[in-house]
């Protein structure tokens, strides 16, 4: 089985396996069950598929499939709009997604940094699609305590720098929050190289990663709270804001904001005084 197809079976069978007939609003078909959701046999009447077919789909004995059958998988087991984009991309013709992924490094683009240069009161930072660090501000390396220069990895600091867990008080749900939209890239660059070693080898020496990544959720990037222990000024709170240049989508920055009354607000500018930007 093609990596790409064995994939899109594991993604159908994860989602298979969360749904239960009652959920899906069917009457659980006799004899033994075997598995904790949906049979093959369950899902495919939900989908107006026949079972021979759906199961050539999750075992990738099924070279094309149509819009209309993704479709109906998708309102079968209840995927959300990510993981509905998710199925299509994992679905896509191999010939096609060969074309997707460029292996040269990135270069932050001229806008989104004119964009952070006008933000330093606020911690910002500037990454590229698999995490690479583009840019960051003083108030970025002020908060996450590493200088994290242009080249660095800003997932392996997440998973392979110990003061990642300690300064993120709530690492757990950003950590797994990133591995899910990893997830999402993967099935957008099935050949980035680059990538995919990155996967492996978190998934190799971080048994988080590991379960996560088996759990096969995705998402896309998108507001998120973060929670910060910095060392002076205490527990701080942020909402993480993503924003993309219109024709720059590989790239986005990644903006912590703070309510103008709270707390954190009022001590940022005191940090700030004494933090010079770095270059980006």
């Amino acid at each position: 089985m093609a990596r790409d197809r064995a994939a899109l079976g594991a993604f159908l069978r994860s989602r298979r396996n969360r749904l239960t007939p009652s959920q899906a609003g069917i009457q659980a078909f006799p004899g033994a069950r075997r598995v904790p959701g949906l049979r093959r046999e369950e899902l495919a009447v939900l989908a107006g598929l026949s079972p021979d077919y759906y199961s050539r789909l999750e075992q990738g004995r099924q070279a094309n499939i149509s819009d209309e059958v993704l479709d109906a998988l998708a309102r079968a087991l209840r995927l959300d709009e990510v993981e509905h984009a998710h199925l299509r991309d994992l679905a896509a013709p191999t010939e096609r997604r060969r074309t997707v992924t460029p292996q040269r490094s990135q270069r932050a683009d001229p806008g989104l940094l004119r964009v952070m240069r006008t933000l330093d009161h606020v911690p910002v930072l500037l990454l590229g699609h698999r995490g690479e660090v583009l840019a960051r501000n003083a108030l970025l390396v002020e908060m996450l305590g590493r200088p994290l220069e242009p080249g660095t990895s800003f997932v392996r600091y997440m998973f392979q720098d110990p003061l990642a867990r300690e300064r993120i008080l709530n690492w757990e749900d950003f950590a797994a929050a990133t591995v899910a939209t990893m997830r999402r890239e993967t099935a957008r660059r099935p050949h980035d190289n680059r990538l995919t070693a990155l996967i492996d080898e978190l998934r190799a020496t971080d048994a988080d990663v590991a379960r996560w990544w088996d759990d096969h959720a995705v998402r896309d990037y998108a507001s998120v709270t973060k929670r910060i222990q910095h060392p002076t000024a205490g527990p701080l709170t942020f909402d993480i804001e993503i924003v993309r240049a219109p024709h720059e989508r590989e790239q986005r920055l990644v903006v912590y904001t703070a309510d103008p009354d709270s707390p954190t607000a009022r001590v940022l500018p005191i940090l700030a005084g004494g933090t010079t930007t770095p270059p980006p």
